[in-house]
Formats: structure tokens, sequence, C-alpha cells
């Protein structure tokens, strides 16, 4: 029998788990290629040099509850594990950083007590009163910030809520959707929770002693370099088209600098995961899976950046992992921040403290470019500003790193959930296709394995079927 034959579109790592998985199920004879439009590997992850130690510019860590990234280190025997420290995060409010409170799900309180330090006392009034207003009427999603402004009023949503999910998603409270962010606090409402207080209250998770955040102690790539060798890898190679053959699917392929022009400008495969940006994953499915592609386009994505700062050894940081700020933030010039976020990756992580200092700041929300239009230098310069005005610290750099991330942070708004069914059904009936990514059921590292795994198994069924029928 002819070996089966399989492309992986996209380089991140949803499509490097859904080659390695392949490369499990289908065997050592297997054609596996993945084609990787830039001239690396990771997507998101990105572990570079700085200030010679390696620091992961991209990614940072993963949710450790979440069982798909522990697995896949187990099966591919990687170890080096490392947990934050004790460090607590803190959020600018008002004006004022100040710890970030327990007992909320996302920043949405399950006792009005949890946010005190957070709000004005008209503030902490409004978000007490939530609990005896008239029930959530939940009917499918809803806007997170309209709900949120309506149940608890401006103060909660702007100094708490938002610089959480601007954390995650790079988006604002405003752009997104109750289900696809907070889906704890939905299914709590589902289950018969009047107010989002008592949803929350439902939904906080138990304490344990567990940590809730893994990294590898020598940058993330390492997941990234072990599943590389799972399949031949194309880098530089643009999918131009997509096509049903006869008997599976053609790529027409492109190059996107003539050092990496493909030797066939076709590759013909049995199957294809794409594991790409919802903007291309439109783009290629525009032809073969139209409902999808139309999907796929209503999901718009944000830019931003990642700052890294080696500060010089000894230089005093706040002994606390970093602080987040919402998008109403303002200097004491009135002037809106840079940064969305610093993380003291020096204290968050003891595997970086000593030598030299090390900080990230993140910069770039939804619809709101900011200070992503300035060149590095400069982008360089505001973000130390930032730095200088919320902790104090003017030590000049001793090196630093900017690494901008385009267009690729899908924004989960109401309704995202309806739309990931539309585009997976649509795929379904396409057999020897199978999407994944970050679009799809999560934008962390566990939730974007979920789906290359997923992708894989489809896949790899679809293959053997003709030879076990």
């Amino acid at each position: 029998m002819t070996p089966p034959r399989v492309a992986v579109v996209g380089g991140g790592i949803s499509g490097l788990t859904a080659a390695h998985r392949l490369r499990v199920l289908l065997g050592a004879d297997a054609r596996i290629t993945v084609v990787e439009q830039t001239d690396r590997l990771g997507g998101k992850i990105r572990t570079a040099e700085v200030a010679g130690r390696r620091y992961d510019v991209g990614a940072e860590a993963y949710l450790v509850r979440r069982p798909e990234v522990t697995a896949l280190l187990d099966e591919l025997g990687i170890t080096g594990v490392a947990h934050p420290t004790a460090a607590r995060s803190t959020v600018r409010a008002g004006g004022v950083t100040r710890p970030i409170p327990g007992g909320t799900v996302m920043g949405v309180p399950a006792d009005p007590a949890a946010v005190k330090d957070l709000l004005s006392d008209a503030g902490l009034r409004r978000v007490a009163a939530e609990a005896a207003l008239p029930p959530v009427d939940l009917d499918g999603d809803a806007p997170l910030g309209a709900l949120l402004r309506d149940r608890f009023g401006d103060e909660l949503p702007d100094r708490l809520v938002d610089p959480l999910l601007g954390g995650v998603y790079a988006g604002g409270v405003d752009g997104l959707g109750l289900r696809a962010t907070l889906p704890a606090i939905a299914g709590a409402l589902d289950a018969g929770a009047r107010t989002l207080t008592e949803a929350a209250a439902k939904a906080l998770p138990k304490p344990t002693s567990r940590p809730v955040f893994g990294t590898l102690a020598g940058g993330l790539s390492a997941l990234v370099d072990r599943l590389a060798g799972s399949a031949d890898v194309r880098l530089g190679t643009t999918v131009r088209a997509l096509a049903r053959t006869e008997h599976g699917w053609r790529l027409t392929l492109g190059a996107n600098a003539p050092a990496h022009a493909p030797a066939d400008p076709v590759l013909d495969v049995d199957a294809v995961v794409l594991a790409v940006p919802a903007p291309a994953a439109r783009k290629l499915l525009a032809d073969v899976a139209p409902v999808a592609a139309a999907a796929y386009g209503r999901v718009e994505v944000a830019s931003m950046a990642v700052v890294a700062l080696a500060l010089p050894e000894g230089t005093e940081l706040p002994g606390t992992s970093g602080v987040l700020l919402g998008a109403r933030e303002r200097r004491l010039d009135g002037t809106p921040f840079a940064v969305k976020a610093f993380t003291f990756s020096a204290s968050k992580w003891a595997h970086l403290g000593g030598e030299t200092v090390v900080v990230r700041g993140s910069v770039g929300r939804h619809r709101d470019p900011g200070a992503l239009r300035a060149d590095d230098d400069e982008l360089v310069r505001l973000v130390r500003a930032d730095l200088v005005e919320l902790t104090g610290v003017t030590a000049p750099p001793v090196d630093a790193l900017v690494t901008r991330w385009g267009g690729g942070l899908p924004q989960y708004a109401a309704g995202h959930a309806d739309l990931v069914d539309e585009i997976e059904r649509a795929v379904d009936a396409l057999p020897g296709l199978a999407v994944a990514g970050a679009t799809l059921h999560g934008v962390g590292i566990p939730a974007c394995i979920g789906t290359g795994e997923a992708a894989a198994r489809r896949v790899a069924a679809h293959v053997r079927a003709p030879a076990t029928g």
C-alpha cells in the first residue's frame, strides 16, 4: 500500500501537535508535511535570547489544571517544568496599584467584599446592589461588557475584569462574549443562578495546593523543537490554494522568498489539517467550505507586542509578579499607558532570578494599536517610561528585544461558540479535512494542543478507513 500522506498547514503549537499525533497514529511510513508561512516554527511560542539567557517572548506559561500540556510533556519525556513563585500579581485600578483579589471568577466577585479595595465607595455600592436586581435573563449568549456594566456599573469591568481579560485575549471587555470567556459563570446561570454574584459563588474554583501555572525552565520552545521531529517541515512556504481532488486534496504552494521556492508548487495529499489564524483559514476555505470560511471571516483578530527588558543585576523590582492595566488607566500627565501589562519575570519565576533582572511589557489591544505604531526603539522608550511611572525603576536595560505579534490573537465575541459550531459542522462534511487552532476552543496552550489532537484523530480515522473497510 502507498503510505498515507497528510499536510498540516501551520507550524504553531496546534499544527505541530497534530503532526505528532498523526505520526503516532499512522506510523513511521506516513508522509506528514508541515507547511509554515514564516521562517520559524512555534507560532505564539517563541524562546529568544535576551542578555545571554533563554527567555519566552510569546506565551510564557500554561494552565496546569488542564491536562493537555502535562500529558504531552510526559509522553515526550520532557522535564524541567517550573511553577511561579508565591509573588502576588497586581492591577492598576483608579490610579493605584493593588493586589488582584481572590474570591472572584476572572474579576466577577462571589462576594462584593472581595473587590472593596479596588473600587470607590459608589462603585462598591453598585456591585453590592447586583444581588437585589432582577434575575439575569441569559438568552443564548451575551456581550460581556454590556452585561457587566448593566449589572455592576463601570468601575468593576474597567478596573478588574478588563485588565484580566486583556492579558488573555489582547482585547477589551466590551468586545468579548460571556460564554466563550467566562464559561463557568455562564454554566452557573444556566444551572439556575439568579445573579452574576451568585453565579460567581457557584463557579468559584475550590482551593487547592496545586500550582495554577507551569512553564519549562529552559523555555517553551523545547516543546516546539521536540514536536518538530514528527514531520517534514517546509518553512517560508505559503499555501496559496486548497482544492479537493478525486482521491484527496491538492495544496498549491508559493514562497515568501526565492530561497524557499518549492521544487514542486503542488502538494497532493490524502488529508489536510488547517491550523492557521482565522484570516488565513477564511481564504483557504473560501472555495471548498464557504460556510466555514464565512464564519472564520467573522472572527476579529488583535495585534500585540512583547518588549523584553534585561535590567542590570541588582535592580530592585516590586515584590510582585507583575501588574495589569485596564484600557482607561492613565499616566500622571493624563496620557494612556503604552503597556497593558508588565510581568516581573525575575520575581515571578525562580529560574529567572539572579544575573540580569528580566521584565516584559505587553503592548496592544484590539482595535487600539496605540503604541504599536511606534518603531522598535520608540516602543522600548515608551515601555521604559511606563515602568518608571509604575515602579520607580529607572535603570537602563543592558539588553532589549521587541517581538511583534501581528493579527493572530482571535477575539471571542458574543456567539463565538455558535460560530465555531458552524465551522466544525461545515468542515466535518468534507472527508479528510480538519481544523485546529486558537480560533476554536481557547487561546491558551492546552486548548490549542487539544484542537490539534482532535484534528489529528479525525484525519487519521479517515486515512485508515479504506484499509479497515
